[in-house]
Order: C-alpha cells, then structure tokens, then sequence
C-alpha cells in the first residue's frame, strides 16, 4: 500500500510576472475605481480643470498659455496619478487585502504590472482628454502633432504612477503618502524648465534638474510645441520618461511590503 503525498505549490516571493494573474489583479483595480467616483473624478476632471483654469489666467495673453500650456499637460497628470496611486496601494497594504493577495499564487511582480495596467488604462483616457480640450477647446497652438503631445502626456501619467506606487512602500498612512509630495514633485516642479529655462539656473540645479524625469518631459513637450517634425531630442526625451517609469516599476516590486509595519 502506497501513500500519495500532496503537496501545494508555494505562492510566488519573486517577481516574475504571469499575464493571467496580472489582468485578474488590474481587473479587480478597475472595478475598485468603478465604484468610487471621487478618484474617478480626481484623475479625469481636475487636470483638465486645471489647464483650462490655467488658460483663462492668462486670457489677456494668450501667447503665454501657448508656452506654458503643453507643459501643463504633462505635469498635472503626472501628479494627479502619483496622487491616487499612492494612496490606493497605500490602502490595500493598510486594510490587509495586500497580505492577502500576496498569501495568493500571486508575485509581487504581477501585483505592480496589474496596478500600473489598470492605472496605465484610467491614464490613457486622462491624456487624451487632456490633450483634447487643450488643443481643440482651449486652442493650445503647437507645430507638432497632437498625437505626440498625447504620447507624452500618457508617458507622464505612467510615470506618476510608477512613482506612486514606489512611494507608497516607504509611507506609513495616507497622510504620510501625500507628504511624500513635497520631496518627489515639487522639487522636480521647480527645476523642470517650467518657470525658467534650465540653462539658465544654477550649475548645481542644472545638473540637478538633468537627471530628474520631469526634465525630460517638459522638454518632450516643448520639442512638440516649437518643432512639426519628430525630433532627435524628442525621441530622447520620451526615452528617458518611458525608461525612468519601467525603472521605478521594477523598484516599487523590490520594496513592496505586505502590510505596514
């Protein structure tokens, strides 16, 4: 007589990433957002409410808005999307449901890629209404296509999502999770060439401000506003973003924890 052993498979502790089970965890992010109206309206309604804020300032000069305002299109979702992904995962960690999922045959590999999917879809539709009222609303004057102004808003908005979700590792509460804003945005705000050009700051700032994402994301979209035809800084520029953004995902798998301490 012969004695079978059952044995279960572990659940996975690394970060390799199965498509099935990150679709299933974006899935259940998606349906979370569908219900909650207030972080609906936070990611889609506020930066277009802000740009089209941000043009009537400047009504007397539009010339202005047409400097500023493709900028503008990057930045806002950007934080936006740093904003509510921050908090969103802080609170899955907080509430326990992160403990769970991660008892589950789930990697934390699948748990980021499914968030930054599900994210990366609410951001698609941000972008590109965004860039929409921006350029046929608002009239934003740009010599590029508006459809590269949407890749880099897009591009923006995962970034800010990637960088939410790596912040949110570090953060204890919600609130802590918004205080992480001061040191990851606003000083990447402040040296991105928004309010003057970068060339013209400080040395220290300057190399500083070379190596922050935000850098290459205005400049992406000023190659668009000044430029009808892709340009080699462009390309680089959208690089960097698109780079800057995997890089932080894979970082936010590294040092996600189950629970807070």
């Amino acid at each position: 007589m012969t004695t079978r052993t059952r044995t279960t498979s572990p659940a996975p502790t690394g970060h390799a990433l199965t498509p099935s089970r990150t679709a299933a965890t974006a899935a259940r992010v998606l349906r979370q957002l569908h219900h909650d109206p207030r972080t609906i309206a936070l990611l889609l309604i506020v930066p277009v409410a802000m740009i089209t804020l941000h043009r009537y300032v400047f009504d007397g000069a539009p010339d202005t808005f047409d400097a500023i305002g493709a900028s503008l299109l990057g930045i806002f979702p950007l934080i936006t999307m740093f904003l509510v992904t921050s908090i969103a995962t802080l609170r899955e960690r907080t509430s326990g449901t992160l403990e769970r999922l991660l008892a589950l045959p789930l990697g934390k590999g699948d748990l980021i890629a499914g968030y930054a999917l599900a994210f990366g879809a609410i951001a698609v539709v941000q972008s590109a209404l965004a860039t929409a009222v921006s350029v046929w609303l608002l009239g934003l004057d740009v010599m590029g296509s508006p459809w590269l102004l949407l890749l880099v808003a897009l591009l923006d908005a995962l970034l800010g999502t990637a960088l939410g979700l790596f912040v949110s590792a570090f953060a204890a509460s919600e609130f802590q999770a918004v205080q992480f804003m001061p040191a990851v945005i606003f000083p990447q705000l402040l040296l991105c060439g928004l309010f003057i050009a970068r060339d013209q700051m400080h040395p220290v700032l300057e190399a500083i401000s070379n190596v922050l994402p935000m850098s290459y994301a205005v400049d992406g979209m000023n190659q668009v506003l000044h430029h009808p035809d892709l340009t080699g800084d462009f390309l680089r520029d959208i690089a960097v973003v698109a780079g800057s953004a995997l890089l932080v995902l894979c970082l936010g798998a590294i040092t996600l924890r189950r629970r807070t301490a």
